[in-house]
């Protein structure tokens, strides 16, 4: 267990291993900026809490407490997922 500790520690020490890419993801108050940033990708809704994304027209884009608008593409770059019941 102590090994796999250190190689852990070291992994990420040296930039091996990524932790999160949130510094990556552009955040807009709004779809149109979002489109604007990144006009050949999808715009999606984020739920920060959670990382999983949102289309329009589903249940939850642009509905969650805490969310933003992204690309899509920067969203997976970052780790975030798409809904999987499709709400």
């Amino acid at each position: 267990m102590r090994r796999l500790f250190f190689a852990t520690v070291m992994l990420l020490a040296f930039g091996v291993l990524n932790v999160g890419h949130a510094a990556e993801l552009k955040e807009f108050p709004t779809a149109a900026l979002a489109q604007k940033h990144c006009p050949h990708d999808t715009v999606v809704w984020l739920n920060l809490p959670t990382m999983i994304w949102h289309y329009k027209g589903e249940r939850w884009y642009g509905r969650t407490k805490h969310g933003v608008y992204v690309c899509e593409k920067e969203a997976a770059a970052a780790g975030a997922r798409g809904t999987r019941n499709g709400e």
